[in-house]
């Protein structure tokens, strides 16, 4: 059984911020793309889903969940709620839209189709995504962020510069160093008193884990989220999280590691669904994610929790940006260089040293 508090059939979410978003992508649940199976697939397979309506209650010691008054058993729970877009808090907020479900993704596009300028708010990769499709589709867009270039302080001034050629090569205007203090009916207004006209506002200002339900039921939530072994148990017996809610060990990198990509949520799901099978798994992979900006790739694998040095090395028609801790590899960042991405992988699961002299100091 599956339960979802999401009205529409189970979707990818990455093409949301890009394809769906540019209205290259065509809504028909026929499973090719968009959907993730033609609603025959749960039929087929005797799977009973059930959705549209949310979890309201978890009971581990009866075994039970709550959903629309219904109380259901279960033998093995997986708990996979995902997270949800956190709200831009400044005056006039509620109107910015926000992006993550598909209903989300809809009024956007329906919102794109008659608007001629947009301004969004945050320039992590579903900002710097979303922001380079609008601007492929026709808006005048402008990335609002503190940073100086996107991800300054996560990837490094020089890994961020070259994320904003490709921000800014779709014709997004990028603006820096300024945050949103309000947004009303004719647009935003900076922290520096200037006021950015536009017809929609899209605030990409980070998510939020869906844990209370957890934390309702007693389970261990660290910082909005499930703390779960490598095997991805929680702290009640037969329940289990996977995926953003997760904050799942990973046998690698020998300690507790939060992600929020669909490709970790993916490997937390293999091993939650083998575990509750009884077949025994664990989270070894390191975390890695592809983004789209444009029309090029970008991709990342790394721990994700900070880095003591890093060098670029630019090639003909991309580059790689190599991270390391203590002599370490903990992350790399690639475009048009796939050898490297692999490779980086396999560095940062071993903990070996990148293959290049890192010569730039950063946190």
């Amino acid at each position: 059984m599956v339960l979802s508090a999401d009205p529409d059939l189970p979707y990818e979410r990455p093409p949301l911020s890009k394809d769906f978003l540019r209205g290259d992508l065509d809504e028909v649940a026929d499973g090719d793309e968009l959907f993730l199976h033609p609603p025959e697939w749960c039929v087929e397979r005797d799977v009973d889903l059930r959705h549209g309506k949310p979890v309201t209650e978890i009971d581990v010691e009866a075994h039970t969940v709550t959903v629309d008054g219904e109380r259901i058993p279960y033998g093995a729970l997986i708990l996979a709620c995902g997270a949800g877009p956190s709200p831009l808090p400044v005056p006039g907020g509620e109107r910015a839209l926000l992006l993550r479900a598909l209903a989300d993704a809809r009024r956007l596009r329906d919102a794109a189709a008659d608007a001629k300028s947009a301004v969004v708010i945050g320039a992590g990769f579903i900002g710097c995504e979303a922001a380079a499709s609008l601007a492929m589709r026709g808006l005048s867009v402008t990335l609002v962020a503190p940073d100086e270039v996107p991800q300054a302080n996560r990837l490094g001034v020089e890994a961020g510069r070259r994320l904003l050629d490709l921000v800014t090569a779709t014709g997004v205007r990028y603006v820096a160093g300024t945050s949103v203090t309000s947004v009303d009916e004719s647009g935003v207004r900076l922290d520096d008193g200037v006021t950015v006209d536009c017809d929609l506002v899209l605030a990409a200002t980070g998510v939020t884990p869906h844990s209370e339900i957890a934390s309702a039921a007693g389970l261990n939530v660290r910082d909005s989220r499930i703390v779960v072994g490598a095997d991805m148990r929680t702290s009640a017996a037969d329940v289990y999280a996977a995926g953003d809610v997760a904050f799942a060990f990973n046998t690698a990198a020998g300690r507790h590691v939060a992600v929020e990509h669909w490709q970790d949520a993916v490997d937390h799901g293999d091993v939650a669904g083998a575990q509750a099978a009884g077949v025994t798994a664990t989270w070894h992979a390191v975390p890695g994610f592809w983004s789209t900006i444009g029309d090029t790739a970008v991709k990342y694998h790394a721990w994700g929790d900070g880095y003591d040095a890093s060098r670029v090395v630019d090639h003909d028609d991309g580059f790689t940006v190599w991270y390391e801790a203590a002599g370490k590899t903990v992350g790399v960042l690639t475009c048009n260089a796939d050898d490297d991405y692999d490779l980086g992988e396999g560095l940062i699961a071993d903990g070996r040293p990148a293959p290049v002299e890192t010569i730039r100091t950063g946190t």
